[in-house]
């Protein structure tokens, strides 16, 4: 039941979102001057707790772009960075870094890949003690997920991922209708590990 309340809460989310300009692939290659220092010349970052972008399902950059920029999503950062952006520049940038190859995670250590064993149960079959759905409903079973609303987490940062659930379920980080925030919620903070492990050695 759950699984079907997600999965039509995603459809009425893109069915409700507001249209975005067309980007130019070419275009957003000479606008990363800004972005390269956090999230790499080709998307893939250097620094564990900022995320890759090379590979993001289209639409989404530009939508959390939107997001800094209006103060619905809070960042100090990236704040600074997206209020000088125009639709146009946001929906260019996200059309070259969703062009770009995903780096698959190779430096995942034997304990990750032991945390990531546990992570595939809660991915592929949720955690029915706390009525959770499986996450590759809305990410899909390879983690490439689903244009716009729900981003690709796999070839992600594992640092990046794990805070990101941790921001969820402290409350700090919003959106999707507080979907996210209650599913990990209902997570342990062990839990958010293994799944982050998981995510990030997906391909």
């Amino acid at each position: 039941m759950l699984n079907k309340i997600l999965l039509i809460g995603g459809l009425i989310a893109l069915l409700s979102s507001p249209a975005m300009a067309a980007g130019d692939p070419v275009a957003g290659e000479t606008k990363t001057a800004i972005c390269v220092a956090c999230h790499g010349p080709k998307g893939i970052s250097s620094i564990p707790q900022n995320p890759n972008l090379a590979g993001q399902v289209p639409g989404y950059i530009a939508a959390q772009l939107q997001a800094f920029k209006s103060g619905e999503r809070e960042n100090a950062v990236m704040q600074a960075q997206s209020v000088l952006l125009s639709d146009q520049d946001m929906a260019d940038l996200d059309a070259y870094y969703a062009s770009l190859p995903a780096k698959i995670s190779s430096d995942l250590t034997e304990e990750d890949k032991a945390l990531a064993e546990e992570g595939k149960k809660i991915y592929r079959g949720g955690f029915a003690e706390r009525g959770i759905a499986a996450c590759m409903s809305c990410h899909g079973p390879s983690g490439h997920g689903i244009p716009k609303n729900f981003p690709r987490v796999s070839a992600q940062q594992k640092v990046y991922l794990e805070q990101q659930l941790l921001l969820y379920k402290s409350g700090e980080r919003q959106g999707y209708n507080g979907i996210m925030a209650d599913i990990a919620f209902g997570l342990s903070e062990e839990q958010i590990q293994q799944l982050s492990a998981y995510m990030a050695g997906l391909n």
